[in-house]
């Protein structure tokens, strides 16, 4: 078995920090290094303020740094003298080209291999720990053997990390498994042994699961896309618990005390975020296309049509309930990470949501406990939520530092995260503040125990899955926003030309036979719309004057 004295961990985000962190405390007779190319980055890692915020972190990098543990711009010389790299490098879904929007760009990877092609020595293992399309292992090894020199030796081994931000010190500390795929060959086995080794200081021998590389590979984009699907599954279920009054957390109880299915990721709320679920499923759905297996691929696909349909009900919901208006009126959001306990941003459903309020000109104080004003004010900038207009941010959007100010003389509030706080708030000062009538849109059902209270209170409550407030809706049952209305039209007609280059194609049979079903399916959207004379879209029911007409994209 080769031993391991020397780590090297290039990338110190949120995987390469706290895996090696850990190895580290746990390893003391390994010497770890974490490097990264962001100078500002590796200075927040040697510093009491680290670039990421998990529980438990800073106490595991201050117990070991400086003695086993170090954080170095110099990558070179952290290759050369290490016996094991781990790959930590961001694999983010392409934005342009082939595979836009579904397949993993990863050309971070390949220029990880290259360099350690250009400056290794000796023996070396590479452990992929970044989250890879299948088969990736095979271009990493490509790359060694078209650069191959006598003095270096390589051997690629897969070990997907399987952690949850939030819980990421717990997962690593007392992981459900660890999976290490590689070669069959002689070599192979022996560098899977050698990283089973480092595991082995605190992992008991029954959870390290050893497989080939590709399985180890598909394992972790499987065990994503599972999980994303059971939080659409629930999703899906609660639209229907709203429509017919059932409780979509007494449903998910009931069903969840069934063996066969289990608890877990089964909480509806506003839809999944963070940075693996949807690249995950995307990644997917790619891989299935290109291996020609569109029924599969379609399947997949849609755990992420049931995800964008979630936030954009609830935005649509938000919208509806304050007079099918939020022009010019302020809404307190109430988080802006993707979960508690992170200060993770990436794909969380609070930006959409932001960008769809945004687009009826909602303005949004935000409050986030630990996301900082730079990120939100660069997330809610980018081209993809301002819609080509980069001052509508400043002109609509303020970063709060306290909660109550976020909420003051605001028309509603809207909770995107389940941070425990917001439990904790004092709902009847935050009540006496708002504009009347007062809103809460409890995005995460944080707040189901204070439902009677908050209504007592005065406020109008609604909530994902359940019907709190029995109410006169200031339109018909039957009106549609125009979010949701876009949504409904942009299903019924199909993608648009550039929507159509990443995602398949959802009717299938012939072009005069979907265009056939395609008028069908508008018909009926727009036959359920109400006439004037219920009170419809362009008319309210109580006065009978005109009502601004909604016209074009919600989005």
């Amino acid at each position: 078995m080769v031993a391991v004295n020397k780590i090297c961990c290039i990338g110190a985000g949120y995987v390469g920090g706290p895996t090696c962190s850990v190895i580290a405390q746990m390893c003391k007779d390994i010497t770890v290094t974490v490097v990264d190319v962001n100078a500002e980055r590796i200075r927040a890692w040697n510093s009491k303020h680290l670039p990421i915020f998990e529980p438990g972190l800073q106490e595991v990098v201050e117990s070991c740094r400086g003695r086993n543990l170090f954080f170095s711009t110099d990558i070179d010389s952290a290759i050369k003298e290490a016996d094991l790299i781990f790959i930590s490098v961001n694999t983010p879904t392409k934005t342009f080209g082939i595979g836009k929007g579904r397949a993993a760009d990863l050309k971070y990877i390949e220029a990880c291999a290259r360099r350690i092609a250009e400056v290794g020595n000796g023996g070396k293992i590479v452990v992929e720990k970044s989250t890879v399309p299948v088969r990736a292992a095979e271009s990493i090894r490509r790359i060694f053997n078209a650069n191959t020199k006598p003095s270096l030796n390589l051997q690629v081994l897969s070990n997907p990390e399987f952690l949850a931000e939030g819980t990421a010190i717990a997962d690593l500390k007392n992981p459900d498994r660890v999976l290490i795929g590689g070669d069959e060959t002689p070599e192979g086995q022996k560098a899977i042994l050698a990283l089973k080794s480092i595991y082995e200081h605190w992992v008991p021998e029954n959870k390290i699961i050893t497989t080939n590389t590709w399985s180890s590979e598909l394992s972790k984009l499987a065990a994503n896309a599972f999980l994303a699907q059971r939080i659409s599954s629930i999703n899906s279920i609660s639209a229907l618990c709203e429509a017919t009054g059932a409780d979509v957390e007494e449903v998910a109880h009931a069903i969840g005390t069934d063996q066969r299915i289990g608890s877990k990721f089964l909480k509806a709320s506003v839809g999944f975020g963070g940075s693996c679920f949807q690249k995950d499923v995307l990644n997917l759905v790619y891989l299935c296309e290109a291996l020609n297996l569109p029924e599969v691929a379609r399947y997949w696909q849609q755990v992420i049509e049931i995800n964008d349909y979630q936030r954009r009900r609830f935005a649509a919901r938000v919208i509806g309930c304050l007079f099918n208006t939020v022009t010019d009126k302020k809404i307190g959001l109430l988080g802006f990470a993707f979960k508690k306990d992170t200060g993770d941003t990436r794909e969380s459903s609070s930006i959409y949501i932001s960008r769809y309020l945004l687009d009826e000109g909602a303005k949004l104080y935000i409050f986030d406990p630990k996301v900082k004003k730079e990120q939100i004010i660069q997330d809610l900038s980018h081209t993809s939520v301002s819609n080509d207009d980069p001052d509508r941010v400043s002109r609509l959007v303020t970063v709060s530092l306290d909660p109550y100010d976020a909420c003051k003389n605001a028309h509603a509030i809207v909770i995107c995260t389940e941070w425990d706080m917001f439990k904790e708030l004092d709902y009847e000062r935050i009540y006496k503040a708002m504009l009347k009538p007062a809103f809460i849109f409890d995005g995460r059902r944080i707040l189901d125990s204070l439902h009677e209270k908050l209504q007592h209170m005065g406020f109008q409550v609604e909530t994902i899955g359940k019907k709190v407030t029995e109410r006169v809706p200031f339109t018909a049952n039957k009106d549609i926003s125009r979010i949701e209305l876009q949504g409904r039209l942009t299903y019924c007609s199909g993608p648009s030309p550039a929507a159509a280059d990443s995602r398949p194609d959802q009717t299938g049979g012939s072009a005069g036979g979907r265009t056939l079903a395609r008028i069908a399916c508008q018909r009926m959207v727009l036959s359920s719309l109400p006439s004037p004379l219920e009170g419809g879209l362009h008319q309210t029911r109580s006065e009978g004057r005109p009502a601004r007409k909604l016209s074009g994209s919600g989005r």
